[in-house]
């Protein structure tokens, strides 16, 4: 119903934020990090991107910085299991990108650590989950896009490598979690496919 809303922050603490519109005011549930950067925008012109949650016991209107967020929020509420207070838990915890490489790591341990998330919950993520995040998805590779579902895509050449580079670690026989953490924090756009493979392989042998 609400795609996102754009006007002036009038309110907002740690779980909520009021942007008036056209003279009414939206009141949004809104993430821990979310709050820390509104905190410094008060008065100012903001945009949030939205989610309305309708259920039997109200409707509520979630706010998020970005669209990754919002997407990252729909594939946490997308778990059996996990509602929309588990999900603004988790990304209160974790940036999207660092709550995405948590899920394809499969670090149950980091996830079970946010308020509310028990190590059953936190494995129940990585297990539906793990399957529909890829590599792709660190911010320092540049990828953003994400189907309506709020599954996300691989975004252009320098994600294509990625996914590619992916594979090809993958046919030597090492797993996700070493993948992972092997590609994290190589500049793909100033490398060749051959070359991040080469550079991930040095890794792996260290």
């Amino acid at each position: 119903m609400y795609y996102y809303v754009k006007g002036e922050l009038t309110y907002s603490d740690q779980s909520t934020a009021v942007v008036e519109c056209a003279g009414v005011g939206y009141k949004l549930t809104i993430s821990l990090i979310t709050s820390d950067v509104l905190s410094r925008k008060r008065g100012e012109i903001v945009r949030l991107f939205t989610h309305l949650s309708v259920r039997e016991d109200g409707i509520e209107l979630f706010g998020f910085l970005s669209e990754e967020e919002r997407n990252v929020f729909n594939l946490l509420t997308g778990v059996s299991g996990v509602g929309p207070k588990a999900a603004m838990s988790l990304l209160s915890s974790f940036s999207p990108d660092k709550l995405i490489f948590a899920v394809g790591t499969e670090d149950i341990k980091s996830l079970a650590r946010a308020n509310g998330i028990g190590s059953k919950t936190a494995a129940r993520i990585v297990l539906e989950l793990k399957d529909k995040v890829s590599v792709d998805l660190f911010r320092e590779s540049g990828a953003t896009a994400a189907k309506p579902d709020g599954t996300l895509l691989d975004t252009g050449k320098k994600n294509g490598k990625l996914s590619e580079a992916t594979e090809a670690l993958a046919a030597l026989g090492y797993d996700r979690s070493q993948i992972l953490s092997a590609l994290r924090g190589l500049e793909i756009d100033k490398l060749s496919l051959e070359e991040i493979i080469t550079a991930a392989l040095r890794k792996f042998v260290k």
